[in-house]
Order: structure tokens, then C-alpha cells, then sequence
């Protein structure tokens, strides 16, 4: 089971990425530095807790971008090849348009 956390932790934590999307990053350190210049907090673990739960965030958002950037390159590349196999193929001729040989016998 996953941990519970506090729903003004998540309310808090969605309102400062709202806010500030480019300020945070997937390290827990670097986001707990950046709120304490964001705002002012008595409690350390209330803080450890935003951070925590920002750095999730960071991550899952992260990790979705990168599934659809995949799928996006996959299908560019299955685009780009199919391109490249009509271009140098050459239609092989119908046996309508087709020259008929004479059976020698």
C-alpha cells in the first residue's frame, strides 16, 4: 500500500508547481532548497513533505513526457521507413500491361 500523505501537502504542492514549473526538478534536495526560498515554513518535516511530494510529481510528469516522446520517435521512424521502401521499389507490372510472349512449341 502506498503512503498517505496529507491533502494540504498535495494542495500546497500542486499550487507551487502551478506557479513555479521551472523551479523544481526530480531531486529532493535541490526542491527542498528551492521552497525555502518560496515560502516560509516552521516545520521542517511540512516542508520535507512538500518537497517529497513535488519531486514526485517532477517525476511521474517527467516519466509520462518520455513514454509519449518514445512513442511519438516510433512512429516517425515507422513512418520514415515505409517512405523509404515505396520510394525504392518499383511496381511490379500487371499481367494485363504486360507484354505477352509468343510459346514456341
Amino acid at each position: 500500500m502506498g503512503k498517505v500523505r496529507p491533502e494540504r501537502v498535495k494542495r500546497i504542492a500542486r499550487e507551487l508547481m502551478d506557479r513555479f514549473p521551472d523551479k523544481f526538478t526530480a531531486d529532493f534536495e535541490a526542491n527542498k532548497e528551492a521552497l525555502k526560498a518560496l515560502i516560509k515554513t516552521y516545520s521542517p518535516k511540512l516542508r520535507n513533505q512538500i518537497a517529497g511530494y513535488i519531486t514526485r510529481l517532477v517525476s511521474v510528469t517527467q516519466a509520462a513526457e518520455g513514454v509519449e516522446a518514445e512513442e511519438t520517435l516510433a512512429e516517425e521512424e515507422a513512418e520514415s521507413i515505409e517512405i523509404k521502401e515505396t520510394e525504392g521499389e518499383t511496381p511490379p507490372p500487371s499481367d494485363e500491361t504486360a507484354p505477352k510472349k509468343k510459346e514456341e512449341g
